[in-house]
């Protein structure tokens, strides 16, 4: 993919990094060499020192061809602007802008922009380790509002069935990995020992999930 990032601090040069050892064609906008240099020497893609919202720029960047645009700059406007523009002009097929004050990353996902909001996600992270420490979320989605869990199969699900864990809307088994050997289940699967389970959770549900799987009180 032709990937063009504005913003070259520690998200957008981490991002750039990564990607570009996926080998994929990086371009990085910044109006600071030295944020430029971050990438070090042994960057394989092209580094644009300008703003990253300026038309002219991002035409030398390349926009027109480009499959992805990501906006990773310090400053919300800066990247909200930027984002709307590859977007609404340029036509990038996937638009992402990170924006730091929640209220405003909410009204522009409602507005059909892919924002990521870190304030709003490190809360909920910490939130996550603080209440739900026994189940560490894999991946989560949104501002938290669903979560990817990872837990070895405790003893009293062993030979019990998918369907016996499925809340629907809630908690439901996206996968199961067996013998290193990962599989969709099917509702009649049976857990065996060993199993690791791998869940796909709503948020509000977490307590729940716990009871189900016997941490909480209660139990199965």
């Amino acid at each position: 993919m032709k990937i063009i990032i504005m913003g070259c601090g520690r998200v957008g040069t981490q991002l750039a990094l990564t990607l570009s050892k996926e080998d994929h064609e990086i371009i990085v906008i910044d109006s600071s060499d030295e944020a430029l240099d971050r990438l070090g020497s042994g960057f394989k893609g092209k580094k644009i020192k300008g703003v990253g919202f300026d038309k002219d720029i991002l035409i030398r960047a390349g926009i027109q061809m480009a499959d992805a645009f990501a906006a990773t700059s310090s400053s919300d406007n800066a990247n909200i602007v930027a984002a709307r523009i590859a977007r609404n002009i340029f036509h990038v097929p996937r638009v992402v802008a990170r924006i730091f004050d929640p209220q405003r990353a909410e009204i522009y996902r409602r507005l059909g922009l892919l924002t990521i909001s870190p304030t709003v996600w490190g809360a909920e992270r910490i939130r996550e380790l603080i209440l739900h420490s026994e189940l560490d979320p894999r991946l989560s989605f949104g501002a938290g509002d669903v979560s990817i869990l990872s837990i070895e199969v405790p003893p009293q699900l062993i030979n019990r069935q998918v369907r016996d864990l499925l809340v629907p809307g809630e908690v439901n088994v996206a996968a199961i990995t067996r013998k290193s050997r990962a599989f969709l289940p099917a509702l009649g699967t049976e857990f065996q020992k060993g199993d690791t389970i791998h869940l796909v959770v709503l948020a509000e549900a977490m307590e729940r999930t716990k009871i189900l799987l016997g941490i909480g009180e209660g139990g199965l």
